[in-house]
């Protein structure tokens, strides 16, 4: 991938705009969460380091193009000044002659925070007067946002077409990481999938067992392929509707020599209770009234195994239940194993989405990763191989 970065641009007296996720957890009008503002700290002070004038660009929630007064980003700037240990002055607005005489006030190093950008219906329909409302106060552009990059919003993909454009650090950090997970691996390269639903994660699975070495099943999904295999399930979430399509990305699998890793040992319950009785079963040998909510042992040692075998690892999704102690044993085990490989320097281990940052928090092994995304949405439909336009712009602008 090819993108310009903040090293090689310019950067004394420059005003930079730079698009920032600060749509960080609130409760009584007071950030409970500072996780987002402080992973925007290195961009921000490079930017100032280099003598740049730092104009922050950010959403909160979804106003869908009203002002509402709860969603403003009023609040983010007092977290902000204490993350950074210097003032951040507030705009109540994010274009128009205030932000204009705010920037016009600022000096080299200053920092301002815009109002929430998704308060004009511009921003989400990436209206290009609404583009050029908020280009007027910059020079430079920094997209700093990877989790916003799957939307083609006017702050996230529109003004890279109007500015010189460059990854911040965050972004870049991101990016390489991916690229260095699917883009150009070091092989043999391993994928670990997870969650409740097959459905959601058609056009994921679709895409990596095209281009993965090895790929293995977890979760609530890997019930519908045993289903499909013609083991029993009993009384487990399965969609069962999906046994054909579970069967056609097994044979895609084939197809591509990618080896699939399902379940050969399951821990099952009579029902999901903190402290439930729980019982390992082979496959094929469980009651009726029992469901499958997490992997077996041998499971889990069979993808330690298989993971000290590679060279790379992506993951995405637990392998059980894992909020709900027993049921999170095999999730924690397997992360567990993956984080001892990267410190030995043995895997490259990159995870991305929701409930697997949460996952690896609760195995206590998230900083033994060599990367974690919080990108959510963008890292799934980057797995999937869906081109995000927010990347894609910032590319374009080195073949200008």
């Amino acid at each position: 991938m090819a993108f310009q970065t903040l090293d090689d641009v310019s950067l004394a007296g420059v005003r930079a705009l730079v698009r920032v996720d600060f749509n960080v957890p609130m409760a009584d009008g007071a950030v409970t969460d500072d996780t987002r503002l402080r992973a925007a700290v290195p961009t921000i002070e490079k930017l100032r380091a280099g003598g740049a004038k730092v104009i922050l660009l950010a959403h909160f929630d979804r106003p869908k193009g009203k002002w509402v007064p709860e969603m403003s980003l009023a609040p983010i700037a007092p977290a902000l000044s204490a993350v950074l240990g210097r003032p951040v002055t507030f705009v109540p607005d994010c274009a128009g002659k205030d932000v204009a005489a705010a920037v016009a006030a600022m000096a080299p190093g200053d920092v301002i925070l815009l109002e929430n950008v998704r308060f004009y219906p511009g921003e989400e329909a990436n209206d290009p007067a609404f583009a050029r409302a908020l280009a007027v106060n910059g020079d430079l552009y920094v997209n700093d946002a990877f989790s916003a990059a799957h939307r083609a919003h006017a702050s996230t993909e529109g003004l890279a077409h109007l500015l010189p454009a460059c990854a911040g650090e965050q972004m870049r950090l991101e990016l390489n990481a991916l690229d260095r997970a699917l883009g150009r691996p070091e092989r043999p390269v391993m994928g670990i999938v997870g969650g409740s639903k097959v459905s959601t994660k058609l056009d994921l699975l679709s895409n990596l067992v095209t281009r993965l070495d090895k790929l293995a099943i977890g979760g609530g999904m890997a019930n519908t392929f045993l289903y499909a295999q013609g083991h029993e399930v009993g009384a487990s979430y399965c969609e069962k509707d999906l046994a054909d399509t579970a069967r056609e990305i097994i044979r895609l699998a084939g197809q591509h020599n990618c080896k699939l890793f399902l379940p050969i040992d399951i821990v099952v319950a009579e029902k999901l209770a903190p402290g439930a009785p729980a019982r390992v079963r082979e496959l094929g040998a469980m009651d009726d009234e029992e469901r499958i909510l997490d992997a077996g042992p041998k499971t889990v040692e069979r993808l330690r195994r298989a993971m000290g075998n590679s060279k790379t690892l992506i993951w995405n999704g637990p392998l059980g239940v894992f909020e709900m102690p027993p049921f999170d044993r095999g999730t924690v085990d397997a992360a567990r194993a993956a984080a001892d490989l990267v410190k030995a320097g043995k895997l490259v281990a990159v995870a991305g989405g929701g409930d697997t940052v949460a996952a690896l928090h609760h195995a206590g092994c998230a900083d033994g990763f060599t990367f974690v995304s919080t990108a959510g949405g963008a890292f799934l439909e980057w797995m999937e191989g869906k081109i995000l336009p927010g990347v894609a712009a910032l590319t374009k602008q080195t073949q200008r």
